[in-house]
């Protein structure tokens, strides 16, 4: 049985994670931690990690990025691996999970999604054979209108593994309306969309002469980042020091 300590409980993603860990016969929740939330579950709730005491094979972080630093100490003071899924994190921070993975495991990923990590790889076959052929890429994501941060993390990761496949002469533009001039053939347009209760889309196109490629993925609820991180928190624990993604756990479940 692993236990978890689940960093930001009360969060929708939280609540989502609370309900299939009850049914998950490897998991339990050893401690709850959020500092907006009232408790709802049976197991322990803080508002503070460092009022948690409570042993865990694993910290999963749905949380925010203002709590980023806190959780970064803790988990490194007390030697737990970390799932981390919170996005918008700042280069400082990232520098930070980095550095702590030298010490305890971390995995972090933009999106726990098998779909989406999966898409990441079908995205460097396709940018080899069309971004030298002259197709923009461009992607659209599209959210809930509570989300927080955009673009989106997982936006960023789609565009990441674009640029890392085109040998990364792309920049990265996030809005065009301050400006009045053609598409730069070097950049990645990237376009936000928040509103309703979407949970999230990402539409990536490759826009050539006379011919688009559409690669799209739809999630319809928040249960696939939940089983992602799950699947994930599984297998970090008793994992060494090191820095991991969803990657990995796809290739140590197959």
């Amino acid at each position: 049985m692993i236990s978890i300590i689940l960093h930001g409980a009360c969060g929708q993603m939280g609540r989502v994670i609370t309900q299939m860990a009850a049914e998950d016969r490897d998991i339990t929740i050893a401690a709850g931690i959020d500092a907006f939330g009232e408790p709802y579950a049976d197991y322990p709730f803080y508002k503070k990690l460092s009022d948690c005491s409570e042993p865990a094979d694993v910290i999963v972080d749905f949380s925010t990025a203002a709590a980023m630093d806190q959780l970064i100490a803790y988990g490194t003071e007390r030697n737990i691996p970390m799932v981390i899924c919170t996005t918008g994190l700042s280069e400082t921070q990232l520098t930070s999970l980095k550095e702590a993975s030298q010490e305890v495991a971390v995995l972090r990923s933009g999106n726990m999604s098998l779909g989406i990590n999966l898409l990441l790889k079908l995205l460097k076959t396709a940018a080899k054979t069309l971004c030298p052929n002259g197709f923009d890429p461009e992607i659209i994501e599209e959210h809930h209108k509570k989300k927080l941060d955009a673009p989106s993390g997982t936006a960023i990761m789609l565009a990441d593994s674009i640029n890392e496949a085109a040998g990364g002469k792309y920049s990265y533009t996030y809005g065009r309306s301050d400006r009045r001039s053609q598409r730069d053939p070097a950049e990645i347009g990237i376009s936000s969309v928040r509103g309703g209760s979407i949970v999230g889309v990402h539409d990536v196109l490759f826009a050539g002469q006379d011919e688009v490629i559409e690669i799209k993925h739809t999630a319809y609820s928040r249960a696939i980042f939940a089983k992602g991180a799950l699947a994930a928190a599984k297998f970090l624990a008793g994992r060494g020091p090191g820095l991991y993604d969803m990657s990995d756990v796809i290739g140590d479940e197959s």
